[in-house]
Parts: structure tokens; sequence; C-alpha cells
């Protein structure tokens, strides 16, 4: 009876010794095909990861910058002022769409000045909507700056997941067909192989859940500097209406 035993434990170190114990081995033992996937969602998180990092700081270091700028812009009544206030706060979108406002404003009101008298310029002339068009152009500007790498994230969510499936289902398939060359049905057989494939959809959705959360939060960020942007225009733009073309 002893031997029997014996003999069990024997076989039982033998089949745990041949089997994968961690992921590392699971990878190694994975196919080809399967390797250069996970392989290429490695790099796909990797490179999430770091724009990440590089758009939480840029997005925090707008906000800082342009709560800051609001804050010197109505506390200061000195326009050049402001300006030269603006220059520091390189970061800051608010900022830069008032220096274009600003310097086209500045634009404007010398070229009234020199303009003959009977040829002032007027809102109705497009001097306030030449100002309007500046400050539109740096907030689409601005915008872009913000947005920028963001479709990587987008692209990383939504074809991760699908990547690694395509991966999963490839190493099934492969799984499946040792199983028939084996002419053996036991579940034995296929296990390593069906573990391997699954991690592939593992490390799809690794991937693609930060992306997609990062993703969805610079989004939202982006969209409140926008607006911020959006009704800063509006109020420079009543404030050079009222003091500059009357």
């Amino acid at each position: 009876m002893s031997s029997i035993w014996s003999l069990q434990l024997l076989l039982q170190d033998g089949v745990s010794a041949t089997q994968p114990h961690g992921l590392l081995d699971l990878v190694r033992g994975s196919g080809l095909v399967v390797q250069a996937i996970l392989y290429i969602l490695v790099f796909f998180s990797v490179v999430s990861w770091g724009i990440i990092a590089q758009k939480f700081r840029q997005v925090r270091r707008s906000k800082r910058e342009s709560d800051k700028f609001i804050e010197i812009f109505w506390e200061r009544r000195n326009l050049s002022a402001i300006h030269d206030a603006s220059r520091e706060l390189t970061a800051s979108p608010v900022g830069q769409v008032f220096r274009s406002g600003y310097e086209e404003l500045v634009r404007v009101s010398r070229s009234k000045k020199e303009s003959a008298p009977g040829d002032n310029l007027t809102t109705e002339l497009g001097g306030i909507d030449n100002v309007s068009r500046a400050m539109q152009r740096a907030t689409s500007v601005e915008i872009t700056k913000l947005e920028k790498h963001c479709s990587f994230l987008a692209t990383t969510a939504s074809s991760a997941p699908f990547v690694g499936l395509f991966g999963t289902v490839w190493g099934i398939m492969n799984a499946f067909l040792g199983l028939s060359v084996t002419h053996s049905s036991s579940i034995q057989a296929v296990a390593p192989g069906i573990a391997e494939a699954l991690i592939a959809t593992a490390v799809g959705l690794a991937a693609a859940i930060p992306a997609l959360m990062a993703y969805n939060f610079f989004v939202q960020q982006i969209k409140v500097l926008a607006v911020e942007m959006d009704n800063f225009s509006h109020e420079f733009l009543n404030i050079a209406e009222r003091h500059f073309f009357k």
C-alpha cells in the first residue's frame, strides 16, 4: 500500500514539475503568434502609461496657471502689465488666448489711430471681429495642444481587447489542434495551451482599461479648460468693445 502512495506522489511531482508555475512560464510556453501579440500589447500599455503621466502633468499645470492668470487679470487694470504677466505663464491656455486677443487689439488700435479721420475703424468695419477671430484661433490651437496624443489612448482602449482576444482565439485553436494530434480527450492535454492563450486577453484588458479611464478623464478636463477659454474670450471682448470700440 505504501508503494502505491509513493508511486502516486512521484507521478504528481513529475506532472507539477512539467507544468508552468508562473506568468513568465506561460508567456515563454506560448506560440510565436501569441507572443508577438503580447509584445504588441505590452508596447501599447507602456506608451499609454507614458502618455498618461505626461498628459496628467500638462493638464494639472494648465489648470494651475490658468487659475493664476485669471486671478491676475481681474486684480490688475493695466492690460500691458497683464500681458507681461502672461508671458511667464506659458502653460496657461487662458493666458495664451488673452495674448492673442491683446496683440490683435493693439494692432487694430494702432491702425485705427493711423487711419484717416473719415476711415475710423469701428465694430461694423470688423475691428472687434478681428480680435474675436484671433482669440478663437488661439483657443483652437490650445485645445489641439491639450488633445495631442489622446487619440492614442482612445485607440488603445478600443483595440487592445480585440487584439488580445485574437491572441486568445489563436492560442485556443492551436491547443485543440494539438489535442487532435495527441489523440487524447483529457483536459490536462489542453489546459496549458488554454491558459497560455488567455494571457493575451488579460494583457489586452490590462492595457485597455487604464487607457480608457485616462482618456475619459482628460477629455473632461479639456472640456473644462475649453469652457474657461470661451468664457474669458467673451469677457475680454466685452471689455474691449466698451473701452476701445465706442
